[in-house]
């Protein structure tokens, strides 16, 4: 019945989430509230980590890609799990350092990092920097040396792929704002400019090719042109690829229509498509990296809302307004994303009407879903909304000075804030 594994009805007829009530929930924490199953993100996490060792054997490694989900406790968990991290901003890498995780294991991303971070990366001993432009690498070498040290880099490679995702997470073709393209010759000259380079030290290379992808077939692709690459680098620079990062973007299911592609699946085929191209290419089998973030966190999360006024305009539609919105889930106005939503305090009754759910911002776009199936919806109703663990909370903002939802998490029975909700007083905290 649900999108989410996690999810039921109760006795009461209430929708449970990790086995607690959500109606519970709403009232004990307040709304908006972001409900994260840490029994899921830990299994996820397990999921990865198994396939990996299963298809690579010691030859790999897990990153969590932790734009998806940022925050202290994440970090936590994932580092318990055993995986690294990726980070494309100061701000995450200093919430992961705060959280104790090992800098050693932690890959940095970002197609305009600053000389702050880039300084700030190379202080906290960061294990793998990832390359976007020229300019940075010029940048780059010079902190190094300033520093005293050799940075471990890699180079974002644009294998000209096409994921068949929304053109705004579509991210391997030439026309994209990260990386470097092969089809010019601007990769080879970029690592060519590092080989001669005395503070960079270079492992290896990473791709990604967009987000929420359930096709096989583009991960596949890239690989093989990644490891033809690196063919190239031995045959024309003389320099190894110990390291290559395949990146993620691999899609979950947010509404009964998804059908992504089991995970182990996807690392078998590619696997062997490593492998076979490495023999191939005449290069050793290289250490692989992979980045899940969405498909960690993203089924793990449910927002839980109350329901406000309910519109009903005949012959129109009906609008559900909720005291949330675009502040704290802005991934329909920006790619028209679609959720499974439903009443959690009458969860088991059927899905009667068709409605818009709205949100509570003084803007006309601020909608959380059209066309939405819902059962009956009045005043003071709880609203879940499905798979929101990713992209949510970490997009969020104070639109209409509009202080950011807590966000608890459950395990084992229990519950817990690992976010508190923002208060009046954080608005103007940094207001002179």
């Amino acid at each position: 019945m649900f999108v989410q594994g996690n999810m039921d009805v109760g006795q009461n007829g209430n929708l449970t989430i990790g086995g607690q009530d959500a109606v519970e929930l709403a009232g004990r924490y307040g709304t908006p509230l972001y409900v994260m199953d840490e029994d899921i993100i830990r299994e996820n996490c397990a999921a990865f980590r198994q396939s990996m060792e299963t298809y690579y054997g010691g030859k790999g490694l897990v990153a969590y890609a932790s734009k998806a989900f940022s925050c202290k406790e994440i970090y936590r968990i994932v580092g318990d799990e055993g995986l690294g991290i990726d980070v494309v901003s100061g701000g995450e890498l200093y919430t992961a350092i705060s959280a104790g995780f090992d800098p050693a294991k932690v890959f940095f991303h970002g197609n305009n990092k600053t000389v702050e971070e880039l300084r700030y990366a190379l202080e906290c001993g960061v294990g793998y920097l990832v390359v976007d432009n020229l300019a940075e690498l010029e940048t780059l070498n010079q902190l190094a040396k300033t520093a005293g040290r050799r940075a471990r880099v890699l180079f974002r490679i644009k294998p000209g792929i096409d994921a068949h995702t929304h053109n705004f997470i579509r991210t391997g073709q030439i026309d994209s704002k990260f990386g470097f393209a092969l089809e010019t010759g601007e990769a080879l000259k970029a690592i060519a400019m590092a080989k001669e380079t005395p503070f960079l030290e270079y492992l290896g290379m990473h791709c990604h090719i967009g987000s929420q992808i359930f096709d096989i077939a583009p991960f596949v692709a890239a690989a093989e042109v990644m490891v033809r690459f690196m063919g190239q680098v031995k045959r024309e620079l003389g320099l190894e690829t110990r390291v290559l990062n395949l990146g993620g973007g691999f899609g979950i299911r947010y509404v009964q229509d998804n059908n992504p592609a089991p995970f182990a699946e996807y690392m078998r085929q590619v696997s062997a498509q490593v492998k076979i191209t490495a023999a191939e290419a005449g290069v050793d089998t290289p250490f692989i990296v992979i980045e899940p973030g969405r498909s960690i966190v993203g089924a793990a999360g449910t927002t839980l809302y109350t329901v406000g006024a309910v519109k009903e305009i005949p012959g129109i539609r009906t609008y559900v307004s909720v005291d949330g919105g675009m502040t704290d889930n802005p991934r329909y106005i920006l790619y028209q994303s679609e959720y499974d939503m439903l009443v959690a305090n009458r969860a088991g009754e059927p899905k009667a009407q068709t409605v818009t759910v709205a949100g509570r911002c003084c803007e006309s776009g601020d909608l959380l879903g059209e066309n939405v199936p819902l059962q009956k919806a009045q005043p003071g109703d709880i609203l879940a909304v499905c798979a929101t663990g990713a992209y949510n909370y970490s997009m969020a903002s104070q639109y209409n000075r509009v202080g950011r939802p807590a966000v608890v998490m459950l395990r084992g029975g229990e519950s817990r804030v690992v976010v508190r909700r923002e208060t009046y007083e954080d608005l103007v905290r940094c207001d002179l």
